[in-house]
């Protein structure tokens, strides 16, 4: 791997850095209708400079590509000193994540076009910044190889995110955000008692080797002793087993980090903090929460939980299996009782990521390219399901579906819109959601450590996820007007909303056609996984 240069993973990485400082130096009142376009002309660029990653990836490469590091800092344990590295690069999985951040944002901007937003809370300035610095943090999340690093990319997504919900949110801003901000940073103080042991056991943070060294996964990898490396390096390891999953050194390293990463997903009963997040967010705020940052969970299982610790993983995986399943079917469930349609799309989160720990605790390639690509779907779908309900609410000022009604025959190419959108999210063929929940029930199917009781009542969940999107659809796009605008130019699509959706309705059609362009570039990473975990 090359390590010295200015790699274009950095360049990438922090594009969002200069539009922030630009808004920075912008006058926020002279200046002010420049904001949104310094911020959306920011977000295109770095969505531009994924490509040009993407163009510069090689698909048939397992090892981490555009790779730079640098050391930041050194600590010293004893006789040793162990260097905290700025260590970056991408692999097919990190590679996708980074295409769907980028791709999220500038859709994410747009929808802030229009809001309203601003004439009630103002500071449309600080709210571009806190934009710019979310897509900074979260491109940090899936690019960082450095384990401390990536504990502070990690944390700072909570602080833009935090601000945005307590800001411009709703009614209830404040608790949601307050909520938030506790869920996940509680839970992050297990992953970084974790993480400092894993450095001073190991004698790196550096999760892949680089510079001549050895990383952690290639020390765990390696390890040829007797019972499981981490084991092995405790203090008082006397080689028995009585009770692994929680007396094992490895499975409480395990926990740590799976915690942290089940409240970001959020893995069922993690999830409570996420609907009130959802509904009072603003529209930016809530598509970025579904399209990308709640991915950060998903991406850090499979990158760090699977990696680190595999036989941990192996004892773990039906009872996360198990709570996944749960997630499909209480989030689908709790999704039909609703009447607010904001809430209605949050709980679907819960269900859809459900799949998505499904797919990777099924350890095989199938399951973890699944869960992979869907954590894509899910950010497209779901992204733009949260448009969608931005967009009604700047009209009618209500996210009650018992309000609306009538919608197609005013708005036909809106609700056009809507439909595809709601059937790419439901997983009907030949659109997107389809093929990621196809291949992770078939990985589960075909998993080694599951039956097929988790098969079933996963399939379970796509026929529920049919009944509460049409349910949505109905009340809201079909039927009589229950409440004409007083401005019937509010019924057009204005330029800014349909180019919003351009990219989205493409997206849907292009995975579920061509699904075979993404998985080739999943194919290698995922099968140096899938390969820890053959029996």
């Amino acid at each position: 791997m090359d390590v010295t240069g200015l790699s274009l993973t950095t360049i990438t990485l922090f594009l969002p850095v200069v539009g922030l400082f630009i808004l920075l130096l912008m006058n926020g009142e002279t200046q002010k209708s420049s904001l949104k376009w310094v911020a959306f002309a920011t977000s295109v660029v770095t969505f531009l400079a994924s490509l040009l990653m993407w163009v510069n990836f090689d698909p048939a490469s397992a090892e981490l590509q555009m790779v730079q590091r640098n050391t930041w800092a050194e600590v010293s344990l004893g006789d040793s000193v162990i260097n905290i590295s700025y260590f970056v690069g991408v692999d097919g999985i990190s590679m996708l994540l980074v295409l769907l951040t980028t791709f999220i944002m500038p859709i994410a901007i747009l929808g802030s076009f229009g809001s309203n937003i601003f004439e009630e809370r103002g500071r449309e300035k600080l709210y571009y910044i806190f934009l710019m610095l979310l897509e900074w943090a979260m491109l940090g999340v899936f690019v960082v190889h450095d384990l401390i690093i990536f504990y502070v990319f990690w944390e700072v997504t909570l602080v833009p995110m935090y601000f945005l919900i307590g800001i411009w949110g709703a009614e209830e801003r404040i608790y949601a955000a307050v909520k938030f901000f506790l869920y996940t940073m509680a839970g992050s103080i297990l992953m970084l008692i974790a993480i400092l042991y894993v450095g001073n056991r190991a004698g790196t943070f550096s999760t892949y080797s680089a510079g001549g060294d050895i990383g952690v996964i290639e020390r765990v990898h390696n390890w040829q002793g007797e019972g499981t490396y981490w084991d092995a390096l405790a203090p008082d390891a006397d080689g028995e087993d009585e009770s692994f999953l929680f007396d094992s050194v490895e499975s409480l390293l395990f926990l740590g980090f799976l915690i942290a990463f089940a409240i970001k997903v959020p893995i069922f009963p993690f999830h409570s903090w996420l609907p009130d997040a959802h509904v009072q967010a603003p529209t930016a705020g809530s598509v970025i929460l579904a399209g990308v940052l709640l991915k950060m969970g998903t991406y850090g299982i499979v990158r760090f939980n699977l990696n680190l610790f595999p036989e941990a993983t192996v004892a773990w995986a039906p009872t996360i299996a198990f709570l996944g399943v749960v997630g499909i079917i209480y989030g689908a469930w709790v999704s039909y009782a609703q009447d607010n349609v904001k809430k209605l799309v949050a709980y679907s989160s819960v269900s859809h990521l459900g799949f998505v720990v499904l797919g990777i605790f099924a350890l095989n390639a199938q399951g973890l390219q699944g869960a992979t690509l869907q954590m894509v779907n899910h950010g497209i779908s779901t992204g733009g399901l949260f448009l969608i309900v931005g967009m009604l609410y700047e009209r009618w000022h209500t996210k009650e579906m018992a309000d609306y009604g009538g919608i197609w025959k005013i708005m036909p190419l809106f609700g056009a819109i809507s439909l595809v959108i709601s059937l790419s999210s439901m997983g009907l063929p030949g659109l997107n959601g389809f093929i990621g929940e196809f291949t992770i029930l078939l990985g589960s199917l075909g998993s080694d450590y599951l039956g097929f009781a988790f098969t079933l009542f996963g399939t379970l969940g796509v026929i529920l996820a049919a009944i509460y999107l049409l349910k949505m659809f109905q009340h809201v796009f079909m039927g009589e007007l229950k409440k004409p605008l007083a401005n019937e130019d509010d019924y057009k699509l204005r330029w800014y909303e349909k180019a919003a959706y351009i990219p989205i309705i493409i997206m849907c059609f292009w995975i579920g056609l061509q699904p075979i362009v993404f998985f080739n570039m999943l194919d290698v990473s995922v099968d140096s996984i899938a390969a820890l975990f053959v029996s």
